[in-house]
């Protein structure tokens, strides 16, 4: 009922945002009669905000038409390479008539970018994929928004979100042999889950995992999210923000955690900081400063940028990773594409060098979460071990804006380039999983999800 309220209230702004945004450019244009009034640029501001702040935000674009390689601009076609009911595998292809470049290109390494399905969209990421593409070829899990994809398409579990990373893994290695795979935040998880199970048939597995601020261990230094998973119980999570999409949406009656829920849990995590952000917006207009008012429209629309995620995953991603501790317990099982149930085995992982990253100032995932994903991968050697906190930066700051740029994605681009012709171009011997066994029928639902 709370979503069809949601809904009703949002579709009765409509109008009332797109007065403002006409009465903002009306007393904002010199050519206008109301823009002689002495007021006209307070007035306009004011209408601004009140748009900003009533209007829809949809998916943002990644926006990325070229890129600077060594002094060369080069061409970004931006593709769908594999398309899932969930989620799409998005290319970035480099394009350069300039041979040399062309040449260096091709030879550079395949990274496969696992973004976040936490209620923003992978354009969160743009920064990321921006500065990775002066390096390297790169590809990012692109998750569509569950209010958008119809219940014939079934439901979508934590198991299918790891059956998807190796999916897109074995797609890269297809191509290019082998592949590199970053996770930022939420699917540190899930990824090493993918590369574990890789690694416990035998299979070959990626050259290097980077694992940047997520809840490996999400009981070192919890942080209010973490809190809040842990303290309530499933049953509540399921209870209290759990509905289902309304009827003006191609996903109608499917059952979602909505992204205005998740968005509303960001924004009262720090409430004085948005309130002071939106105020300098409103005094930056008055001003005239147009650098300034252009850099908050554009964290906003992404901040804004909200999805829904189906009800199955999230649930079952509180219970795993934030009440049962399930990966570093060791009692994480996953169904896999033939609906065998795997345990989970970190320790089966001996080829993939990893690499974690971590700010000093994350308030989503405290200080040790993601490092802890060393002590659990006890069969790769020190030397293919690499840690990193990064002073001074938040939980945004490691993936995105100054502090990736100069500080942190330096050292990606160093360990993926040392490791790039690693041990793990050849498979390992095949191992048994001695947690693979047929999945009892109370867990089935394999058929189910893809009918």
């Amino acid at each position: 009922m709370l979503y069809q309220i949601y809904e009703t209230q949002r579709n009765m702004m409509e109008p009332f945002a797109d007065f403002a945004q006409a009465a903002s450019k009306l007393y904002s244009n010199p050519l206008s009669p109301f823009g002689h009034n002495p007021f006209a640029q307070r007035l306009s501001a004011s209408y601004d905000l009140m748009y900003r702040l009533w209007k829809d935000y949809e998916k943002p674009q990644f926006g990325i038409p070229t890129v600077n390689v060594e002094g060369v601009s080069v061409a970004i076609h931006e593709r769908i390479e594999l398309d899932k009911p969930f989620c799409e595998l998005r290319r970035f292809k480099r394009l350069t008539d300039d041979s040399a470049t062309l040449t260096r290109l091709k030879g550079q390494p395949a990274v496969l970018i696992v973004a976040p399905l936490s209620g923003h969209y992978a354009t969160l990421l743009r920064d990321t994929v921006r500065t990775m593409l002066k390096d390297h070829k790169v590809y990012i899990t692109d998750w569509k928004n569950a209010r958008l994809v119809p219940l014939e398409q079934g439901e979508f579990h934590l198991d299918d979100y790891v059956n998807y990373v190796q999916e897109f893994i074995r797609h890269l290695q297809g191509i290019y042999g082998n592949c590199h795979v970053i996770s930022v935040c939420q699917p540190t998880v899930p990824v090493l889950g993918a590369v574990s199970l890789m690694a416990s048939r035998g299979e070959v597995t990626p050259l290097t995992m980077t694992m940047m601020g997520g809840p490996i261990d999400a009981r070192k230094s919890p942080t209010a999210v973490n809190n809040l998973a842990m303290n309530k119980s499933y049953e509540w999570f399921e209870h209290n923000v759990i509905y289902r999409v309304p009827t003006n949406f191609p996903g109608s009656g499917r059952r979602v955690y909505p992204g205005f829920l998740q968005h509303t849990g960001f924004v009262a995590m720090n409430p004085d900081r948005h309130m002071t952000s939106h105020y300098d917006y409103f005094k930056n207009l008055i001003r005239g400063d147009d650098a300034s008012t252009d850099a908050h429209r554009k964290f906003y629309d992404e901040y804004n940028a909200v999805l829904d995620m189906d009800a199955d995953y999230y649930l079952e991603t509180i219970r795993v990773v934030f009440q049962d501790f399930a990966l570093v317990n060791g009692t994480w099982d996953v169904i896999s594409e033939d609906g065998q149930l795997e345990r989970v085995r970190p320790q089966d992982i001996t080829t993939t060098a990893h690499f974690t990253v971590e700010g000093e100032l994350d308030d989503i995932s405290g200080s040790g979460q993601t490092e802890a994903a060393h002590a659990l991968c006890t069969g790769v050697p020190k030397a293919r071990q690499k840690h990193l906190e990064v002073t001074g930066a938040g939980h945004y700051g490691i993936f995105s804006g100054r502090r990736w740029r100069d500080s942190v994605y330096p050292q990606v681009r160093d360990f993926i380039l040392q490791f790039n012709k690693g041990p793990s171009l050849h498979a390992a011997p095949a191992k048994k999983v001695a947690a693979s066994k047929p999945v009892p029928a109370k867990k089935s639902r394999r058929a189910k999800a893809t009918a």
